[in-house]
């Protein structure tokens, strides 16, 4: 814990060596489970324990939250949206110590953990004013002397299971929304990065505590998947959002479709960019790289396959050779590095795998891997970015692999570009560099992208929060974030008033005695 300050850093977060992992607002439960250690793939070093949630602890946690759903939902959605406005306040206070924790629990560069807790902020900012406008339509009857409306009400306890790589984010992206909606949170965040968990219940717990919010608004649960599964069998949890794997999602979708509950679900990507002979290449070369090599390649949207056209094919991939000679890799706390480390030596074996199979597949790898070793990669997390040439059909194409391997295709036409960006099971985002007004709009309509996001001269990575985020296929299907996702921490309701003397019935249908 050498590392640029970290230690100050911990104690501001209130981190300390062991921690309890189950919280219910401001208070903290006994530890009681298995101890889970957190080590810091930046330089492999122990960052801190926490203790995992129990099966009684857990059950704890849910009455305690259905105890504060009572309460929560009966003050006024605008009081709502101020706690929400001041928890904003706080992580603006924090931002810089939050998102070096960030950047060195998870292994992203320090900036990219500044921007994942503006993310915070925004969704923040986002929800205040969503707290004023839960509206739902007014419709004509059919009957006279009728009206009718509809209306969205709080839901209950929303269990929230996020995945490493956005190990603050995404819990925000969900619980101000679910906040303002009226309903309690219940979080099980990734046993990789459970000390980002407690630096945020210690940032909120204040803003709770000088607001009177119920104790169990806000709640963690730490542990493994067997935690996870608590939440997604449990019909006291009417809505389940999962991030992570797509094998993780399919699990949680079966568990909770089982008992016909909600989720939503944002899961893998395969991500492309379709480059055009029509684009400008100095942005097409720089949406790339980032795509690609940005958190390592451990992004949903990380930028997985470049679909280029033949006649710009040999000056992209030359051109993308040269610029990956230039990334520097090393510790993400050093702003000088592009490159951090991947998030342990699992995600390490599972890159060196990809890179046996693109070999054995007859791919072409033009920028060679490798891990990297000596001093400043004790964690021996580093590896170093790579660059392949294969085609769509290749099985290792079609999976998606958390790490930085970029793989190179050759297209002749549009319809055959658009083609291969979709022939994967994935549809989360998706891109086109043109300037050919033509090619972007075809790209954009119902004939192009299956994505949730589409981009046109921009990259596949890079959300903001005022879009909702999430994508089709087997990504899932579910949106998180902005626009109108905050209909699904609500529940629907239609509304119809007879304000007349008599009862007609719709659709003209008589029943006379």
């Amino acid at each position: 814990m050498k590392n640029h300050g970290i230690q100050e850093t911990l104690k501001t977060l209130g981190i300390r060596e062991i921690n309890e992992g189950t919280s219910t607002g401001t208070t903290w439960l006994p530890g009681k489970g298995e101890l889970i250690e957190s080590f810091s793939p930046v330089d492999g070093d122990l960052i801190g324990k926490v203790y995992s949630t129990t099966g009684d602890q857990y059950d704890e946690v849910i009455q305690k939250s259905s105890e504060a759903f009572r309460a929560w939902r009966k003050v006024p959605a605008p009081r709502r949206g101020e706690v929400v406005r001041q928890i904003g306040e706080e992580l603006r206070a924090y931002k810089e110590p939050l998102g070096k924790l960030v950047s060195y629990e998870m292994g992203k560069s320090y900036q990219e953990g500044l921007g994942e807790v503006q993310e915070m902020i925004d969704i923040c900012d986002f929800a205040v004013g969503l707290s004023r406008q839960l509206h739902g339509l007014t419709m004509h009857s059919e009957r006279p002397s009728h009206r009718m409306y509809e209306q969205y009400h709080p839901l209950g306890i929303v269990g929230i299971i996020s995945a490493f790589n956005f190990p603050v984010a995404v819990w925000s992206w969900n619980t101000m929304l679910a906040w303002v909606c009226g309903d309690v949170c219940v979080w099980k965040p990734s046993e990789k990065t459970p000390l980002c968990s407690i630096a945020c219940q210690h940032i909120i717990s204040e803003v709770f505590r000088k607001n009177d919010v119920p104790e169990g608004v806000s709640c963690i649960v730490n542990g493994d998947y067997t935690v996870g599964e608590l939440i997604s069998n449990d019909k006291r949890v009417p809505l389940v959002s999962a991030t992570g794997s797509i094998r993780m999602g399919k699990k949680v979708g079966a568990a909770v479709g089982a008992r016909l509950g909600k989720s939503l679900l944002e899961l893998g990507g395969n991500n492309a960019i379709i480059i055009s002979e029509h684009a400008d290449l100095d942005v097409a070369i720089m949406g790339a790289l980032f795509g690609a090599v940005g958190t390592c390649g451990q992004r949903c949207t990380s930028t997985r396959r470049l679909i280029i056209h033949e006649s710009v094919y040999e000056e992209i991939r030359d051109k993308l050779i040269s610029a990956y000679q230039q990334l520097k890799i090393g510790n993400p706390l050093d702003e000088a590095n592009h490159v951090g480390p991947l998030i342990d030596k699992d995600a390490v074996k599972m890159y060196q795998t990809a890179l046996k199979k693109i070999q054995e597949q007859e791919g072409n790898i033009i920028v060679e891997g490798g891990i990297l070793t000596g001093q400043g990669y004790e964690s021996e997390c580093y590896v170093k970015p790579v660059i392949a040439e294969g085609n769509n059909a290749m099985e290792i194409i079609q999976e998606e692999t958390f790490a930085p391997i970029l793989y190179l295709i050759r297209y002749t036409d549009i319809d055959e570009a658009i083609e291969i960006q979709n022939g994967v099971v994935q549809g989360l985002s998706s891109a086109i560099m043109t300037m050919n007004i033509r090619e972007a709009e075809r790209f954009l309509s119902h004939l192009g992208s299956d994505c949730g996001i589409a981009n046109v001269n921009i990259g596949t990575s890079g959300a903001e929060i005022g879009g909702a985020f999430g994508g089709e296929k087997e990504t899932g299907g579910g949106r998180e974030s902005g626009s109108d996702a905050w209909k699904v921490y609500m529940r629907r309701q239609t509304n119809t008033i007879n304000y007349g003397t008599e009862l007609p019935l719709a659709q003209g249908i008589r029943f006379d005695l």
